[in-house]
This record gives C-alpha cells, structure tokens and sequence, in this order.
C-alpha cells in the first residue's frame, strides 16, 4: 500500500474498510500522545501520578473545535501548556489525515470533498459552542437539524459502499487492485512442444527421427 497516497494526499478514490482503518490508526496515535501529555504533566495536584488510557475515535476532532473556542484558554495552569502545544500538533497531524482520507471516501461515493462542511463542521461548531445559544423551543429543530447532518456523514462516510464502476473522481478502488493484480498481456509464449516437433519417418529423407518444424 501507498501510505503516502494512503494518509495524505486528497486524489483517488478510497473504500469504507481504509477509512475504518484510519480511524483507528489515529485512535491508537491519539492514545499515544494522551500518555506523553501525561508524562509530560507529570503528577495531578496531589503529587501522584495517574495514567489514563481514552481511545478518541473521531480522528480528534473534538480537539480541533476546542482550540477555536476561546473560553477553554483561561482555565489552563502553566502545567498544561506542554501537553496542550503537543496536543495541538498531534491534532493538526490528525486533521489533515482525516481530510485527506474522508474527502477519498467522498470520491468514492462520487461527491465532491466539500460536503464534509455539512457533515462534520457545522455540527462539531454547533456541538462546541452549543451553550452559548438561547435555551428555546424553537432552537429544537437547529439541534435537531444539527444532529441529523452528523448522522448523515456517518452513515455516507463509513456504511454505504461507493458508486459502481468508475465516477468523476478515478476508477473503483477494487478495480484497480485487480487490475494490478492481473497477469501482464505482454507475458512470454508458452512453448508448445507437441505443435512444433514432428516425427520423420525412417525411410523419407533426411534420416528419420525427431526435427524442429521449419516453421518454428
């Protein structure tokens, strides 16, 4: 596999089973950085030190919509500047896997990369700064439309299969696997020997026996 294609870049097309294993490729890296912002902290406030393992299976979106909002900066000790500026790159890094490898699942499903806007930045900003709207009755359908437009790229990103055949954005990507996996055209002929030996009798001239026929 092309990791380089694989994780980073926007062209192609990409199956539901890659962006599973994306998701939990970024999982398992954001669990890895939790650790290190620990060790980084160090201790709580008692002097103790306490591990704790949180698989984020939203390619750490949620991160992302924290740093935008503003209100989260003023509750942070100097202890935590270390892990958030780790934190920060590691969301960056995840960011842009999860663009590269969600916006090749879209191709697959022959929509253009800038539905993701619908799909996850309107409700993950919504979510974020959801306290701050008026608690009302008639908010309820924003909520519920919030919601709804999430589920939607869910369901599209990682349960429906991608278009039959080839689309706008490149062929299907099972069949450019199999036609990787094809025998070339170009392969050497197999050497027929029953069709280019021939058997001479005894008495016909040359002597007889077995020959090469002329037109071999």
């Amino acid at each position: 596999m092309d990791w380089t294609w694989y994780l980073f870049r926007f062209d192609g097309r990409m199956g539901r089973a890659l962006l599973w294993q994306a998701l939990l490729i970024v999982a398992l890296l954001t669990t890895l950085l939790d650790v290190i912002g620990q060790i980084i902290h160090l201790s709580n406030a008692d002097g103790s030190l306490q591990l704790s393992l949180k698989l984020d299976f939203d390619f750490g979106l949620g991160d992302l919509f924290k740093l935008l909002d503003h209100r989260v900066y003023p509750a942070l000790t100097s202890a935590d500047r270390g892990p958030l500026i780790l934190r920060t790159f590691g969301t960056a890094l995840f960011l842009w896997i999860f663009l590269a490898t969600a916006i090749k699942r879209l191709h697959d499903r022959d929509k253009s990369g800038w539905w993701l806007v619908p799909f996850f930045l309107v409700p993950g900003l919504f979510n974020q700064f959801s306290d701050l709207v008026p608690d009302s009755h008639w908010m309820l359908p924003v909520h519920l439309g919030a919601g709804m437009l999430w589920l939607w790229g869910l369901v599209e990103m990682f349960c429906v299969p991608g278009s039959v055949g080839d689309n706008r954005f490149g062929p299907a990507p099972l069949a450019r696997i199999e036609d990787t996996a094809a025998p070339s055209a170009t392969s050497a002929k197999v050497w027929d020997q029953s069709r280019e030996i021939e058997f001479v009798p005894p008495r016909a001239s040359p002597p007889g026996g077995m020959h090469v026929k002329r037109s071999a």
